[in-house]
């Protein structure tokens, strides 16, 4: 589960051609463009305004040439400047993804981690740079564990621990395909945080606690067993209670892959082979979303979250300014908060990167705005990141 990124993949409208949906609103049905909301009061000449129109229609090309699916989201303040939804949310039975779709985000849950870890600690007054070992039994921990990782390292990703997902090509644990360490050990299984500790337990460290930044899944992973011991809670329903529902995010959660639920986004792989079916990641990702990722959310409850989270409501004017404090640079102009990282122009979010998953969000303060981006197939970001980016930063 990684922050997702941009980087350039090949196309796979050629391999299979499928019928393309347009915008369309929360009941599915099709205004085009129209999905520049005039709801936006008093602005008709920013939504109406070219970086807006050309981004409309380039998500409508993307859509077309590209097997685009999922929706974009820009707000400022209470209004909606854009809410595109393209694709389909299901593709057996034809269902398009609209705005009440509910998408997996892989690491962009760790802000929801982050966040709940936060309020637990600040509750039973505990402080963030406490030691791991201090709060975690034995049995809860990885047995290569450094006595010196704290509760500040993990949420800042300088703990220094192995990853079982680890991203660092240069480093011996690297695995290309988050989807292959579910080919020998069943998904199905995965659903507390507990379930992860055997893949965790003896990998070796990367570095020692503190010396930098390294992005660690399994980090996240003990933020989870962390959370559930110290509020003796399971870590879905903790993070549920004190941070999706005191958000306003009442249409997402951690929901298992095998449960009926309406309005989710099932994850898609192109075809293996030309004229080939989709295929889904039921098999490639947690059955549960945990600590590291996986929790389903629909784009209008990100957007809530980040304003909750920037406003202070959600975590206190205290709590809240630690976790939006730069504790360590992660390369120019970006900087490692609490579960969010931050960056130069005073904005902060988190994206995240699942087979069949993409998503990314960010939340500018100085503006009152907020940029969703959330995907059920790969490769999305590179059709449309850049673009959306560029609108973005014209408000």
């Amino acid at each position: 589960m990684q922050p997702a990124t941009a980087s350039p993949t090949p196309t796979i409208a050629a391999i299979n051609p499928v019928r393309r949906l347009p915008i369309s609103d929360s009941l599915g049905v099709s205004p085009g463009t129209a999905a520049l909301s005039r709801a936006y009061s008093g602005t008709l000449d920013l939504m109406w305004s070219e970086p807006w129109l050309s981004l409309s229609e380039h998500l409508d090309r993307a859509a077309a040439e590209g097997d685009l699916s999922g929706t974009v989201l820009v707000t400022v303040g209470d209004a909606t400047v854009l809410h595109a939804c393209h694709g389909l949310a299901n593709r057996s039975a034809g269902v398009p993804v609209m705005k009440r779709t509910r998408f997996g985000v892989a690491s962009l849950s760790k802000m929801f981690t982050a966040a709940a870890v936060l309020s637990a600690l600040d509750d039973a007054d505990v402080d963030v740079h406490t030691r791991v070992a201090d709060l975690l039994p034995e049995r809860r921990r990885p047995r290569t564990l450094d006595p010196a990782v704290n509760v500040h390292h993990l949420l800042t990703h300088t703990s220094g621990i192995g990853d079982y997902a680890e991203e660092d090509e240069t480093l011996p644990g690297y695995v290309a395909d988050y989807a292959s360490i579910w080919s020998d050990r069943p998904n199905y299984r995965m659903r507390r945080p507990d379930d992860f500790l055997p893949l965790l337990t003896d990998l070796t460290p990367v570095s020692r606690p503190g010396e930098a930044y390294h992005y660690c899944n399994a980090g996240f992973v003990l933020l989870g067993i962390l959370l559930e011991e110290v509020t003796g809670g399971e870590f879905t329903d903790v993070v549920t209670s004190r941070i999706l529902q005191p958000a306003g995010m009442t249409h997402s959660g951690y929901f298992a892959l095998d449960e009926a639920r309406p309005d989710i986004a099932t994850g898609y792989f192109p075809p293996a082979q030309l004229g080939g079916p989709w295929r889904s990641n039921i098999y490639s990702i947690p059955i549960v979303g945990g600590g590291d990722g996986g929790a389903f959310v629909t784009a209008r409850d990100v957007d809530l979250f980040l304003r909750a989270l920037g406003s202070g409501d959600l975590l206190g004017p205290e709590m809240t300014a630690r976790a939006l404090t730069p504790h360590v640079q992660v390369e120019e102009g970006l900087w490692m908060g609490y579960g969010v990282y931050l960056r130069a122009d005073g904005s902060f979010g988190y994206g995240g990167g699942d087979p069949g998953v993409e998503a990314i969000a960010r939340h500018l303060p100085s503006k009152d705005a907020t940029m969703v981006v959330l995907a059920n197939t790969e490769g999305a970001l590179d059709a449309v990141y850049d673009k959306v980016v560029e609108a973005f930063g014209t408000l």
